[in-house]
């Protein structure tokens, strides 16, 4: 009875550890309790040598996490310094990461999701790459379909005659505001247009990284510098926009 114990207690064990630690790799040999042995029962055959656990193939690798800091590390760029995001400060929903598309979208759009503070790149295989976006007053503002028109690297920014009539310090960026790391558009800006009208809609860079994930006075569709870099050399012209 002590060697049935015995027997009971390794087969437990073992199975546990197939549970656990090799679920999906490799199969534990299939093995039966039976009835109890005899008090003296007759010799056994020298059983084969198993393959020791060790031996079994390893488990699959787990994802990689992104490396935060190097995506979002300082950077020079057309002759500007891009300062570091203090990744550690950020709520990680609103950093760049591949996630399951939740848009049902084809590949290629661009979706802004105005509630959840998220911009979707749809990608192949039911994915997309996922960034985290601050909204303006002018964010909110629009909703539709619509294409990118066009694209500029490091855009000049000229406030609206409205803005400076509200905050009459931007006067002297009545004829445009040069492009730097201090342009309210960041690094980067991509133009909405629905049926050949300008929707006056952006998506650009901002400056100010506390901002993404929140909303703001002014502005549109605001990413973190390091993030509207990536997603313009993603974007073609005349790619399909949704904003809801």
């Amino acid at each position: 009875m002590s060697s049935l114990v015995s027997r009971r207690s390794l087969l437990t064990g073992l199975s546990l550890v197939g549970v656990s630690a090799i679920s999906a790799c490799a199969q534990m040999p299939r093995q039966s309790i039976g009835m109890a042995a005899p008090l003296n029962p007759p010799p056994l055959e020298p059983a084969p040598e198993k393959a020791p656990i060790e031996d079994a193939a390893p488990e699959a690798a787990a994802p990689a996490s992104p490396d935060y800091a190097s995506m979002y590390s300082a950077a020079e760029d057309g002759g500007h310094s891009l300062p570091a995001i203090p990744v550690s400060k950020v709520d990680g929903r609103f950093l760049r990461q591949i996630v399951d598309d939740p848009t049902g979208e084809k590949p290629g759009t661009i979706v802004v999701n105005t509630t959840d503070k998220h911009l979707y790149w749809v990608l192949e295989d039911g994915k997309a790459m996922r960034y985290g976006v601050g909204l303006g007053r002018q964010g909110y503002s629009w909703k539709g379909r619509a294409i990118v028109q066009w694209k500029r690297k490091w855009p000049t920014w000229t406030p609206p005659s409205a803005m400076i009539r509200r905050d009459p310090k931007l006067e002297k960026w009545r004829q445009g505001m040069q492009p730097g790391v201090s342009n309210p558009l960041g690094s980067r800006a991509l133009y909405i247009f629905k049926d050949g009208v300008d929707t006056l809609y952006r998506i650009h860079g901002s400056p100010d990284w506390k901002s993404i994930g929140k909303s703001a006075s002014s502005g549109c569709v605001r990413m973190f510098n390091q993030d509207v870099m990536d997603l313009y050399e993603r974007v073609p012209g005349k790619t399909p926009l949704l904003v809801i």
